[in-house]
């Protein structure tokens, strides 16, 4: 080690008189120990948090879904509907029709997104898995039936297993409610809700789950016609990759088409989440520089406080320049202890809400009893340059501002 380092190692580990600059180092260097394990557990807990969010849509949105670029609608039969069950990578597919309705219940009313699926959708979803109450059936006999999401189910007052059913109400074709009557203006049917759901609240307060054959009679629809092909991969298939594929095999065929992943049909979620990631990356960051002052001010107090010995050094023939080398190693020697300890107990901070769900989520309907923790390798490596960084800059700046 050079005497540099040496000099920087004797500063801040020295058993002798504990003076005022020594315990603002300490103070400094669990400042910045401080802010590195929250820094990495606030990132540990937003990735477990946004990864149960993600599966949680994941559970409701296919793999992938095939719409038409333009337009609502189009039929199988005008496009080679076996080679895409067939494809690549490609498992099963299953046939959507969605449209806005307004329901009524009773007295209560609501607009939903109404999503008629055939008997294959419940493959390739965990929906079925996510009912709070009832059971997940779309037809009852020869009458359909609804599967609700939870917070439409509460603001319509439905009841399961009654005799009253809900009803479903979508205007019918080149018509609009001016001027005509409710049964003019409207196609209407009848549906019995059967269960209720809880996922996520964006997709609580909208959808409704029905047959498909049911929205298509509401929509006057061809009993080919859809607005959407949900696809199911073969386990370990590549999204990418198969999402490539139908995009090229279907776009060389009349009318064309998009295939959009879970990110495709959630953008304005994945969106946020990024940006308010980057957000609590860049507040927290913040917190480090502010947490490096008092690096700042102990280097500072050090090189006043140490003007005997940068004389005596410099009597006995070292540079001005190696003086400032020691100032520095001795505040890079801080950061880099602080930095370690830091992300050590960060991820040991982390390892333990993961393995005993230290902090609870509290009283409530909550998914998970715990807030969620996930770590990433990526999440401490940034954490490490980011701290570095930061107080390496500080340090430079401050040794090379003091008069050695």
């Amino acid at each position: 080690m050079k005497l540099e380092g040496l000099i920087a190692v004797r500063y801040l580990f020295s058993r002798g008189q504990k003076s005022v600059v020594t315990v603002i180092s300490w103070i400094s260097l669990i400042g910045l120990l401080v802010s590195t394990a929250a820094l990495i557990v606030v990132l540990s807990v937003y990735n477990g948090i946004g990864e149960i969010t993600k599966s949680l849509f994941n559970t409701f949105d296919p793999e992938l879904v095939v719409e038409p670029a333009e337009g609502k609608t189009f039929r199988t039969s005008d496009i080679d509907y076996r080679s895409l069950c067939e494809a690549d990578g490609v498992e099963q597919v299953s046939q959507i029709v969605s449209e806005s309705a307004w329901v009524t219940y009773g007295d209560n009313q609501a607009i939903v997104t109404l999503r008629g699926v055939d008997s294959r959708y419940r493959n390739l979803t965990g929906l079925d898995t996510l009912l709070a109450e009832g059971e997940y059936r779309l037809m009852v006999g020869e009458s359909p039936a609804l599967v609700v999401g939870g917070e439409v189910f509460h603001d319509l007052g439905m009841r399961l297993h009654s005799n009253i059913p809900a009803a479903v109400h979508i205007p019918r074709r080149g018509t609009t409610a001016m001027g005509n009557t409710i049964d003019e203006a409207f196609n209407i049917g009848y549906a019995y809700p059967m269960g209720y759901f809880f996922i996520q609240q964006d997709i609580d307060r909208r959808y409704v789950v029905t047959h498909i054959d049911f929205v298509r009679s509401l929509m006057d629809y061809a009993p080919d016609e859809v607005t959407a092909l949900a696809v199911k991969l073969q386990p370990g298939a590549n999204i990418n990759k198969a999402k490539k594929l139908l995009s090229t095999t279907l776009n060389t065929q009349t009318p064309a088409f998009t295939v959009k992943d879970r990110y495709d049909q959630q953008p304005l979620y994945f969106k946020i989440f990024r940006t308010e990631r980057l957000g609590i990356y860049l507040i927290l960051s913040l917190i480090v520089l502010i947490s490096t002052l008092s690096l700042v001010a102990s280097l500072s107090l050090l090189v006043i406080n140490k003007g005997r010995d940068i004389f005596i050094l410099k009597s006995m023939g070292m540079t001005r320049q190696r003086v400032r080398r020691a100032f520095m190693a001795e505040g890079v020697l801080i950061c880099g202890v602080a930095v370690v300890a830091g992300l050590l107990l960060g991820f040991v901070v982390c390892f333990l809400q993961q393995q005993f769900g230290i902090v609870r989520m509290g009283d409530g309907n909550f998914v998970v009893s715990a807030f969620p923790v996930a770590m990433r390798a990526l999440d401490f490596l940034a954490t490490f340059l980011l701290v570095m960084t930061i107080s390496t800059l500080c340090v430079v700046l401050t040794v090379r501002r003091a008069r050695l």
